[in-house]
């Protein structure tokens, strides 16, 4: 499998694509801001007009998009869309963050456009995007996930197939919401620490030390202190999983009050200017 279409350069998706251009397959890339496409052409990459254009003739659609509505209109535009320009037994592969709702509708419609739907939403940021070690969640059927083998293995240094279509999604917004948890409460946690006179970094380190500090909570701990809040994943993105957490949750009849109470947080860092910082950013609230 040589020719690869990859929709969305954002942070995520310019990394790929860059890494499946190193390894030695044909990319077309779209992207709604075609100037975010100027490097990765000048690394060999074909920029399409559309993601019809950049589909056509590829033999995977890689989709990594902000939301539902950003895949919707990629995926099913019926003059841009990219199932208008897909070809018979290619593979659309989508691995935004997504609700499991959207992912189940999407899943028919690729069918009926003659390709093979593959969810495959990831763990992991930028540097392990750009290493090749994102950690994927599949959902889909056996002989896709092994079809999707050669493109993942560029990309991914782990793959877990979860189950058909839609279950990866709600993997997927499982492990953000757990992460998100994890760092709302640190956050609270450090600005205790300095409001009751202890030395912050000191009483962290105490923690890191027994087993109920996870690695995820250390490395949000460490940024926290440090003043670390470089976009890796965004407030803003953070506050829109939670949203999909709970619709997911409804949809499921299942109670997440934890992810609700925790989204309320993400949502006051929102107001108060905080979207574009990381994740870590949260613990600006309660320094």
């Amino acid at each position: 499998m040589t020719r690869i279409a990859v929709l969305g350069l954002g942070a995520m998706g310019s990394r790929m694509a860059a890494r499946l251009l190193a390894a030695g397959h044909e990319v077309s890339v779209f992207n709604r801001t075609a100037e975010r496409g100027a490097e990765l052409e000048s690394q060999g990459a074909r920029l399409a007009a559309s993601p019809r254009e950049a589909a056509t003739g590829a033999e995977a659609v890689i989709a990594m998009l902000r939301d539902d509505m950003a895949s919707r209109a990629v995926w099913l535009d019926p003059e841009t869309g990219a199932l208008a320009g897909l070809g018979e037994g290619a593979l659309a592969i989508e691995s935004s963050t997504l609700t499991p709702g959207w992912v189940r509708d999407l899943a028919p419609a690729v069918a009926g456009a003659g390709g093979r739907f593959l969810e495959a939403p990831v763990a992991g940021s930028r540097p392990q995007a750009e290493a090749g070690q994102l950690i994927y969640f599949l959902g889909g059927a056996a002989e896709t996930v092994e079809a999707a083998r050669p493109v993942l293995d560029a990309l991914g240094g782990a793959r877990h197939h979860v189950g058909p279509a839609g279950a990866a999604a709600v993997v997927k917004l499982a492990v953000n919401a757990l992460f998100g948890v994890q760092v709302a409460a640190v956050a609270e946690i450090l600005g205790l620490f300095g409001k009751a006179g202890l030395d912050a970094e000191a009483a962290a380190a105490v923690l890191g030390e027994t087993p109920v500090m996870s690695p995820a909570a250390k490395g949000a701990a460490g940024l926290m202190l440090a003043g670390n809040y470089a976009p890796l994943f965004p407030i803003d993105l953070v506050e829109k999983d939670f949203g999909y957490v709970a619709e997911a949750a409804a949809a499921a009849g299942a109670e997440m009050p934890t992810a609700e109470a925790v989204r309320r947080v993400y949502a006051r860092a929102k107001t108060e200017g905080l979207g574009g910082d990381n994740i870590a950013g949260v613990a600006k609230l309660f320094a």
